[in-house]
């Protein structure tokens, strides 16, 4: 059982579609499900901007996001308060970008008012893009997206370019009212499916940058997609059963509506906070920055890694585990994608269990579930 921020579970409908014989990615068949795919895509991400598909994982769209629209030696501002945030300055400078941070601590939200700051500061228009994740995967942290576009938009020259991969899906983003710039998601998080297919949202202004940016691409070059998506089609070979999977899972989201699944991963996630803080365990995050994907727990009186150790062994649960600097000190609870109220009922039940077998004084017995129930009701 997956309770991880990523592969998340996979449904039925997907599963079954995965299984299917392969067809052609030139056919017209395929075209079809690439034009119904490509609609449905934009619906999720609520824009009229090309939203297009890449072979790669959320990294690989997030790459391409920053090397497609600016030039070597451009000045970029980075937001970091996390593993993610600092993998986008790797990026940044590893093709040549002249990246100024701004950082928060892991577990606490970037703040918008340094954004606003050094926005204003700038009288001579020379930073050409702001780079931002939204959810912090490694924290549990969703930073102040819709506050830091604001002060991006009366900049006026910069571009945002945003790392949604855990909250596309599962927060809403409304891409055109907001004018975000590009938008880069991953398949294996709220889309309901496995790792392959990373997504990038780009805005007429984002293409107009497209036109002068000289940065080195190739098969990360987003034009190629664009002009043939714009005929249902592909560039390079795709997966074409992931593709089968897409079709699928996207007419499930389309069935639930935007609104029910925004709330259903409020729900979950104000449910797995509700346990976790009747169980006495510390969360890692503030509820007022707290993800909608990802619940980041700081144990004091056990070590996490022995949690996660009996959640696997004794009730075959998988929770993540720290990354980096926070290796060892916290374990992550995911309810992101296809996670209903039974499964995060059952990995509370778990957790619970778990926690009384490792001997941990405070815990009693039923809080955890009994506050993870209340929560849900509401």
């Amino acid at each position: 059982m997956l309770m991880i921020p990523g592969p998340t579970p996979v449904p039925e409908k997907a599963l079954l579609e995965l299984a299917k014989h392969p067809i052609g990615h030139r056919s017209d068949d395929f075209s079809k499900i690439m034009a119904e795919v490509t609609q449905n895509l934009k619906w999720l991400h609520q824009t009229q901007n090309d939203v297009l598909v890449l072979t790669s994982s959320g990294t690989g769209a997030m790459e391409a996001g920053i090397i497609n629209f600016l030039s070597r030696g451009d000045r970029v501002l980075a937001g970091t308060n996390g593993k993610f945030g600092e993998r986008w300055v790797e990026v940044a400078k590893a093709y040549g970008l002249e990246v100024e941070t701004i950082t928060a601590d892991y577990g606490q939200p970037l703040d918008p008012e340094q954004f606003r700051e050094k926005l204003e500061a700038d009288t001579e228009k020379q930073i050409k893009a702001v780079i931002l994740t939204h959810s912090e995967t490694s924290t549990g942290v969703l930073n102040d997206l819709e506050t830091i576009n604001r002060h991006v938009k009366a900049h006026g020259e910069a571009l945002i370019i945003v790392d949604a991969v855990t909250s596309l899906g599962a927060y809403n983003i409304p891409v055109d009212e907001w004018g975000l710039d590009v938008v880069g998601s991953g398949s294996q998080k709220g889309y309901m499916i496995p790792p392959g297919l990373g997504f990038v949202s780009v805005s007429a202004k984002a293409w107009e940058a497209y036109k002068t940016a000289n940065l080195p691409r190739y098969y990360l070059d987003l034009g190629k997609y664009k002009k043939t998506a714009d005929k249902n089609s592909n560039p390079f070979t795709p997966p074409v059963n992931l593709f089968f999977a897409l079709q699928a899972t996207l007419r499930m989201m389309q069935a639930e509506g935007l609104e029910n699944i925004f709330a259903r991963h409020q729900r979950l996630m104000n449910a797995t906070r509700a346990a976790v803080k009747a169980m006495g365990l510390p969360l890692f995050a503030a509820d007022e920055c707290a993800s909608p994907a990802i619940t980041a727990v700081a144990p004091t009186q056990v070590e996490a890694e022995k949690v996660r150790s009996v959640m696997k062994k004794q009730f075959d649960i998988a929770l993540a585990g720290g990354q980096d600097s926070l290796k060892g000190k916290i374990f992550r609870i995911g309810h992101l994608g296809f996670v209903s109220d039974r499964d995060v009922l059952c990995a509370i039940g778990a957790l619970e269990a778990t926690l009384q077998m490792l001997n941990v004084e405070g815990v009693t017995s039923g809080a955890g579930v009994a506050a993870a129930a209340e929560a849900i009701s509401q």
